[in-house]
């Protein structure tokens, strides 16, 4: 490629390459439905959100869905409808909003580490972080990476202890070749703008158990069973009509649109792999991500730029990049502000120090992950170059 752009050349992107890029439905097969909604009067909670449960229910292979506005809502019912108390266990690295369900329920975050090269919450320090008060285990399937699912199940057992799976990211994401649903009490997926499955905003909230089903159900329309009698501190949580209309096309689009991903994801790890100081997440032989994102990890001994060096390469670049988790939800205001433990995160901090996530959505060219590529292998090539347009600055 040419000089970079960091070094006086001209971006290798025209216009911004963007992280993510929702993908929808072409507007003119969801057209007629959504006047028909339109026209009808019924914009929420109806007929298309019913079909959209069934089929979600079918393909997860699960007994109960019930759609909310957002996964956020779905995991604050989910904890309601298990009438939670004490502690509950949870990654740090991970979205914050994972933590912010549990104080939304009075309950208080247990921060566990995660494992250095899957990301997601290492099982083996969890038993240590159970004590009288712990109630439950809320993992993450971070990026759609399943967790070990079957090791956390044993352990939450052991203990008689709830597990509740923030599985925001990990629509189409499977573990011993089975859809990622009915391991915990609860699942709840996000089908927002950025996930595999878009609705535009939503969630879904999978159970075999028919009461926390109803409870959910009748949690996401304020706790109102339907005759004005609130049984429970509720929301409006309603997904609309629009929305389920949306995701059932998409639905019918998903495995096409999925295998997209992975192409891209294994695009990325043929094309950097032999860059020194680059590594990849780490998927379980017995599990496959629907790669919600796609992260780097970069040594800076090794690569001889750090984390944040490099993205602003790529953003002088016109490419879109992410740190993401960063800060770490232990690091954040308001839970550095709580008496919560906050020792013993050294993956945590480490993978948040070091992670950097590249454009990942269905709808990109190759040429895009080729140049992507050449960015990155040309910035490692021309480190003390960019070091001295950095002292510079």
């Amino acid at each position: 490629m040419k000089k970079l752009a960091i070094l006086g050349g001209k971006p290798i992107f025209k216009n911004y390459l963007p992280i993510a890029f929702p993908s929808l439905p072409p507007f003119k097969e969801v057209e007629d439905k959504f006047k028909e909604v339109f026209l009808s009067g019924m914009i929420t909670n109806a007929k298309y959100v019913r079909s959209l449960e069934e089929k979600i229910a079918n393909y997860l292979n699960v007994k109960y869905v019930v759609c909310v506005a957002n996964c956020t809502s779905g995991l604050i019912l989910s904890l309601k409808a298990l009438k939670l108390k004490g502690k509950v266990i949870v990654p740090s690295f991970t979205f914050f909003a994972t933590a912010h369900t549990l104080s939304w329920n009075n309950l208080t975050p247990t921060f566990v580490d995660c494992h250095r090269e899957t990301f997601n919450i290492n099982v083996s320090f969890l038993e240590e972080k159970i004590d009288q008060e712990t109630s439950a285990i809320m993992p993450v399937h971070i990026f759609g990476n399943p967790v070990l699912v079957e090791e956390i199940n044993k352990i939450a057992q052991k203990y008689s202890l709830k597990v509740i799976y923030d599985a925001a990211h990990a629509f189409g994401s499977r573990y011993n070749n089975s859809p990622l649903a009915g391991y915990g009490e609860v699942e709840v997926f996000s089908l927002s703008p950025t996930k595999p499955l878009v609705a535009g905003e939503g969630g879904v909230v999978v159970t075999n158990n028919k009461e926390i089903a109803e409870a959910i159900t009748m949690g996401r329309d304020y706790g109102n069973p339907g005759d004005y009698h609130c049984k429970m501190v509720g929301l409006n949580a309603r997904m609309t009509e629009v929305n389920a209309i949306t995701a059932l096309k998409n639905l019918e689009l998903f495995p096409e649109r999925l295998a997209k991903r992975k192409e891209i994801a294994n695009f990325y790890i043929s094309n950097l792999k032999d860059i020194p100081g680059i590594s990849f997440q780490k998927i379980e032989v017995n599990a496959s991500s629907c790669y919600k994102d796609f992260a780097i990890i970069i040594d800076e001994e090794r690569f001889g730029l750090n984390r944040d060096e490099l993205a602003l390469v790529l953003e002088r670049e016109n490419i879109s990049s992410r740190k993401y988790f960063f800060p770490p939800v232990h690091k954040q205001e308001i839970y550095k502000s709580k008496d919560i433990p906050l020792e013993g995160l050294e993956n945590t901090n480490f993978i948040s120090d070091h992670i950097l996530c590249l454009p990942l959505f269905a709808q990109m060219k190759e040429e895009e992950m080729l140049s992507i590529g050449e960015v990155i292998k040309e910035a490692h090539q021309n480190t003390s170059l960019i070091k001295e347009v950095f002292k510079e600055r």
